[in-house]
């Protein structure tokens, strides 16, 4: 017969098992770059990366895939096709396991799914009126931690405007990556289980509190749009015109 607390064990040691694989510094540097990006990654990129061999990294990499933390496939490298275009190479991508220790526990999860569920059950006359509500505290909120990290040295019409958006969401979990010079893909969505559940009222709320941020940084050049991204967060950030570099 199961004893009380037997499930909090369980939870507890398989989380401590997460993060024992983590542990070591460079299986830890190549797991953070193989989350952090927005496509596939092969041993030798990471490898290249961190700065060890590609032997090394395989290692590390493979141990990642036999934790669950990471997940592996084989495909040929791009523009690669037919007899000839040699053998497959092994690409490295985030598993979406989720790693939560919290002592003693702690649920905010729930509650987050008992909020998003009562706004979808919520009978008003005016939906539109209860998620408009919603997406604008959220972008008050969001202006607020912006405002705060705020250093003033962040121009909204140059380059260095994507830095402080990337630096201030990445501190909010969202794994930004640059894929241009003034585009910032979110490579981690911090309420995926959430979003699951209700995405476009997730994703409505994500945005506007994305946008509140860049509003508190005053990156006026930057604006966020909603792109479905199964991988990653459906926020992205991009610059609204032509940037000029900064001088």
């Amino acid at each position: 017969m199961p004893e009380p607390g037997d499930g909090v064990v369980r939870w507890l040691n398989q989380a401590v098992g997460h993060l024992a694989v983590l542990d070591d510094r460079v299986r830890r540097q190549l797991y953070e770059y193989v989350t952090g990006q927005a496509h596939p990654t092969t041993r030798d990129e990471a490898a290249a990366a961190v700065g060890v061999s590609s032997r090394l990294a395989a290692v590390h990499l493979d141990k990642l895939v036999d934790k669950g933390l990471l997940r592996a496939h084989y495909a040929r490298k791009p523009g690669r096709s037919g007899p000839g275009a040699g053998r497959s190479s092994k690409y490295y991508r985030p598993s979406g396991v989720e790693i939560d220790v919290s002592i003693p526990e702690r649920r905010y999860d729930l509650i987050g799914r008992i909020l998003v569920d009562a706004l979808d059950e919520h009978h008003t006359p005016d939906p539109g009126a209860l998620n408009a509500r919603a997406r604008a505290v959220a972008r008050r909120l969001g202006e607020r931690l912006g405002a705060e990290w705020d250093s003033g040295s962040a121009s909204s019409r140059d380059l260095a405007a994507l830095h402080p958006a990337a630096a201030v969401l990445s501190g909010y979990g969202y794994a930004p990556h640059f894929d241009g010079p003034g585009s910032l893909t979110l490579t981690n969505c911090p309420f995926r289980s959430l979003a699951s559940r209700n995405p476009g009222l997730v994703c409505a709320i994500n945005e506007a509190f994305i946008d509140g941020v860049l509003r508190g940084i005053h990156a006026g050049g930057l604006v966020t749009s909603l792109e479905p991204n199964p991988d990653g967060c459906c926020v992205r950030v991009t610059a609204e015109g032509p940037l000029e570099a900064p001088a």
